[in-house]
């Protein structure tokens, strides 16, 4: 869509809108950081074998006890879309919502998870981990009959329990991971000292996230079912093995997969000298009875991840990054040829990473879904000719859980900013891309009850003449017209290379930001995905150059317009985003009335000698400061705290004791330098989180003192909520 000639001169700088404005002002309460934990949460979904029906997890948290429990659902999914009424819509998404038959299986459970189908001799089973019984219970496998009738039965009994559960699709075996211990502590290596409180490190990546090293390594193991539900003791797959399946910390039972004949798995593992230092992950094949692993990856130095078998057997297809050390990379598809073992790429040509591959129940099609242009959408790629369609279309993150056998639907969770997760159904074999079909519902009454905000798209204009896409959300009582002037909020994103798209957070949400009367400018900053790879690879080596002043250059396009009360603007941002914080304290001129940083990047000469993955630092900021001249002078060109003596602007810090990806010294470091120099400043430290607020209590506190923070800055008296 051009811009209109009269709106550029009006405004002076150059922005678009977005075609289309979500508007939908409802009468209702406003969305807290209270309400925010009234939101249930569907985690994993899983289709039975037949089709007709999907399991799911459903997680509500009580804020008095800090804590949540899940139910175990079944629900119905249609066969066509035949006969149905498509004038009732899911409140939010605005997409047909289809109202199927349902029943909970299970409820009150807390740490339920890894729910999967078993073909069992017996007919079709759900098995799912749960904890034991009594204070000490460990994680175990069980198994329950959909059908009702019986208790369900625990399967496994393994002393320190397991996690990561699948079934194998020839329905007689199981597996899930084990953590051995494989390292001694400083007490078993001198046992003389049996209260000694230290840790011996002889190499990197002795903690990874927000955990230490823990002597111990995740194994895979299989373990055999009979007719009677009776498992086998378990056989572990990598044995004596100092390596982890999954990858650690984020890594899932995606990570490793069954054959189809049940006779073979295919796992991810990273077995090398320099974990820190190398994204060199493999994929390996190994018989269910254990025995040596066989390399399909060599010579690939980048990320080989979550394999998945064709339904036929025939292939192994699995993501793959081309650049080793380079996180980011764009996720492309190979496929691995059983029988000549041979490898090839389906993507391409593809300007784009993907995720979550998938096949179709004939083999003959690979799913996946993809960011696109602030939007994550679903993809189909045929195998034989690499012919790409796009199936989905609307203003939603959509993330591919399953094709449906014996259907031509697709499962996906469907999200957009105005409420999370709901499981929804794509049409596979439509002509022209849909939007989804919304199956579960578990969160409508509440949505309904809320005063929703606006959601516009808008582009502005950089300083090299590229398009700038921003997300821009609203007040729910936003007018046009109305001589209002409104605070606004710069969102600075991190990753640094992970897109703002139609996603639902719990802490960085922008309805709740809007419907607390800020208007919010989402910035798709150069170095995020969905627009290109060399828009996403432009960050790289350049942290404080033109991604910053694409930042700059959309807040003043934003600011240009007369609903915007310049003088009431703020920048927040987490992690690289509060690297950029840091960064606009001392870079940008006074356009910000207040500032919020949390775990933010401050000193890039400490952050990397504390930081865990060196890999990151190595390709983002060009290697260790001390490696060459043209690197130290990166080092001192970006980095924050070389501009604190321009700081004026008041800010709040918040930062978690166990964030090792960005140590809280960056955070100490950085108040101390306003403290020293009287910026008025605060300081939110959380001992037991991470990198994210994950606890409910935390989790609201942290929203209060954010809001306490920008309203004494931002909002003018009376104004304030």
């Amino acid at each position: 869509m051009k811009c209109s000639k009269v709106m550029t001169r009006l405004l002076g700088l150059a922005f678009c809108w977005g075609v289309v404005v979500t508007r939908w002002s409802m009468a209702g309460e406003r969305l807290t950081p209270e309400r925010l934990w009234d939101f249930a949460r569907i985690g994993e979904a899983a289709v039975s074998p037949d089709g007709t029906q999907v399991a799911y997890v459903v997680t509500r948290y009580d804020l008095q006890e800090n804590s949540g429990r899940s139910a175990l659902v079944l629900q119905e999914i249609p066969r066509t879309a035949d006969g149905h009424d498509a004038s009732t819509y899911a409140v939010g998404f605005r997409t047909p919502l289809w109202s199927t038959s349902s029943r909970v299986l299970l409820t009150e459970v807390q740490g339920l998870h890894s729910i999967c189908w078993l073909n069992h001799v017996t007919g079709p089973k759900l098995l799912y981990i749960a904890p034991t019984e009594g204070e000490d219970g460990q994680p175990q496998a069980w198994m329950l009959d959909p059908d009702g009738g019986s208790s369900p039965q625990q399967l496994t009994q393994v002393e320190q329990g397991i996690a990561n559960l699948k079934a194998s699709p020839a329905g007689n075996a199981i597996a899930f991971t084990i953590d051995i211990k494989l390292d001694k502590t400083v007490n078993e290596i001198y046992p003389d000292l049996p209260k000694a409180d230290a840790r011996l490190i002889d190499g990197l990546l002795y903690r990874h996230w927000d955990q230490w090293h823990d002597y111990a390594y995740t194994h895979v193991h299989v373990a055999l079912i009979d007719a009677q539900g009776e498992v086998s003791d378990p056989i572990d797959l990598m044995p004596n093995m100092r390596a982890d399946c999954p990858l650690p910390p984020f890594g899932g039972r995606e990570q490793f997969a069954f054959s189809p004949d049940g006779r073979e798995l295919a796992m991810t593992l990273k077995l090398v000298n320099n974990p820190a230092e190398s994204t060199d992950t493999g994929v390996y094949l190994v018989s269910v009875d254990g025995g040596p692993l066989k390399h399909i990856t060599p010579g690939m130095p980048g990320y080989d991840m979550e394999p998945t078998y064709s339904p036929d057997g025939r292939f192994i297809a699995f993501h793959s990054m081309a650049r080793g050390g380079f996180e980011s990379d764009r996720n492309r598809i190979m496929l691995y040829d059983r029988a000549n073992e041979t490898l090839r790429e389906i993507t391409r040509g593809l300007d784009q990473t993907t995720h979550h591959a998938t096949w179709s129940p004939d083999s003959r099609t690979v799913y996946f879904d993809s960011e696109t242009r602030g939007t994550v959408q679903v993809y189909a790629i045929d195998v034989e000719t690499n012919e790409l369609r796009q199936l989905s279309t609307g203003r939603f993150d959509l993330s591919l859980l399953a094709a449906i056998p014996g259907t031509k639907w697709l499962l996906v969770r469907q999200q957009n900013m105005l409420r999370p997760v709901e499981l929804a159904l794509i049409d596979a074999a439509a002509e022209k891309p849909l939007e989804p079909w919304t199956l579960t519902d578990v969160n409508g009454e509440l949505v309904a009850e809320l005063e929703l905000p606006q959601i516009e798209q808008r582009y502005f204009t950089a300083v090299d003449g590229k398009r700038i896409h921003c997300w821009v959300i609203l007040p729910p009582d936003y007018e046009e017209g109305s001589g209002r002037q409104w605070p606004m909020l710069t969102y600075c994103q991190g990753g640094p290379q992970a897109q703002i798209g139609q996603w639902f957070s719990y802490r960085w949400n922008f309805h709740m930001m809007a419907a607390h009367g800020y208007v919010v400018l989402a910035v798709n900053r150069r170095g995020l995905p969905g627009f290109g790879r060399q828009w996403n690879d432009a960050i790289s080596r350049d942290w404080g150059g033109k991604a910053m002043q694409d930042i700059l250059a959309a807040t003043d396009g934003m600011m240009a317009d007369p609903h915007i009360d310049r003088s009431r603007v703020a920048a927040i941002g987490a992690s690289f985003g509060g690297y950029t914080v840091y960064w606009l304290m001392g870079n940008a001129d006074k356009r910000f009335c207040a500032m919020v940083a949390h775990c933010g990047v401050f000193n890039l000469e400490s952050m990397y000698g504390s930081t865990e993955e060196l890999f990151f630092v190595n390709w983002d900021l060009g290697g260790p400061y001390w490696k060459d001249d043209s690197v130290l002078r990166d080092y001192q060109r970006f980095s924050p705290h070389r501009f604190v003596g321009n700081w004026e602007t008041p800010l709040l810090v918040i930062h978690g004791e166990k964030d090792f990806r960005v140590p809280v010294t960056q955070a100490m470091e950085a108040f101390t330098a306003a403290q020293v120099q009287g910026v008025p400043s605060r300081f939110l430290y959380f001992p037991n989180e991470g990198h994210w607020v994950l606890s409910p209590q935390n989790s609201v506190l942290w929203g209060r003192v954010f809001f306490e923070w920008l309203d004494r800055y931002c909002q003018p008296p009376g104004e304030q909520p």
